[in-house]
């Protein structure tokens, strides 16, 4: 099958085309990545690179992730660009079996490597690999306004930003629960940053990034596109109200959100629901 022809390939492609059309990914901000199912490689080996690239470190040791083949953004690039040139602009990598080093095996035809942030990404799936019995498969990095706003005039707190983001729509405690994280800025691409946003996705599946942007896990993209869709429109109606009125006049209460939660038979973290 010609590569760009696979369902995996399509979905990933969409989400760029998505996420750059919400204006979450100026010049080559953000990336993506999807761990592929077995039937997938399968699927598409055959029009891997007969030459094989050589094994470059990957900057982090993923061990639950030995002999595994990821779709990856590519550093660098564009994401409003994917769309037109997928083969240039995402690659096809395999992770070695001790999971320390990968080696791109189709794409990035005109050269280059995958994103910077790419010890950030697998070390956060390795973490949901585990957590979920591998039912998630997508890490999505992207740069929405509302959100990175919202970091310079909220406290840098998981409680704060969680309780906040739920009172602002009653979906938010539905479609994100367990609350998000926050991580203070730290430089991109790097190991530190990379821990420090794998040890929050061990209990959220939303990481926010201090004046940066957010990381976000979902089982298939539509799940993680929709989940940051829904933190951003959610950021988006906060600020909103803050530049109303600092003070709000009526909010979803905390016995709201437990009555939400029983009805929609979810559960939310106690510690998030004790009255501010």
């Amino acid at each position: 099958m010609n590569t760009l022809d696979a369902e995996f390939i399509k979905g990933f492609i969409r989400l760029c085309d998505d996420g750059y059309n919400q204006n979450w990914h100026e010049r080559n901000g953000g990336n993506l990545s999807y761990r592929m199912k077995p039937e997938e490689v399968e699927l598409v080996k055959e029009r891997f690179s007969k030459e094989l690239k050589p094994w470059t470190p990957i900057g982090a040791g993923v061990h639950g992730l030995g002999n595994e083949f990821f779709v990856v953004t590519g550093s660098g690039k564009y994401f409003r660009n994917v769309v037109l040139d997928p083969k240039a602009n995402i690659a096809i990598i395999e992770v070695n079996e001790k999971g320390d080093q990968y080696r791109i095996r189709w794409g990035l035809i005109n050269g280059g490597r995958p994103t910077s942030e790419l010890p950030s990404h697998l070390m956060n799936h390795e973490v949901k690999k585990k957590l979920t019995n591998g039912a998630h498969r997508v890490i999505y990095h992207c740069h929405p306004a509302n959100i990175i706003a919202l970091t310079f005039v909220l406290p840098l707190e998981d409680k704060v930003f969680t309780r906040e983001l739920w009172e602002m729509a009653t979906e938010c405690p539905v479609v994100f629960p367990e609350g998000v994280g926050v991580v203070p800025w730290m430089v991109p691409g790097g190991h530190n940053i990379a821990v420090a946003t794998s040890e929050l996705m061990k209990k959220y599946n939303v990481a926010i990034w201090a004046h940066h942007g957010i990381f976000c896990s979902g089982e298939d993209y539509d799940l993680t596109f929709g989940l940051a869709h829904t933190v951003e429109k959610s950021a988006e109606i906060l600020v909103k109200v803050l530049s109303i009125q600092p003070n709000k006049l009526a909010t979803i209460t905390s016995q709201n959100l437990r009555d939400l939660a029983r009805d929609f038979k979810v559960t939310l973290p106690e510690e998030f629901l004790s009255d501010k």
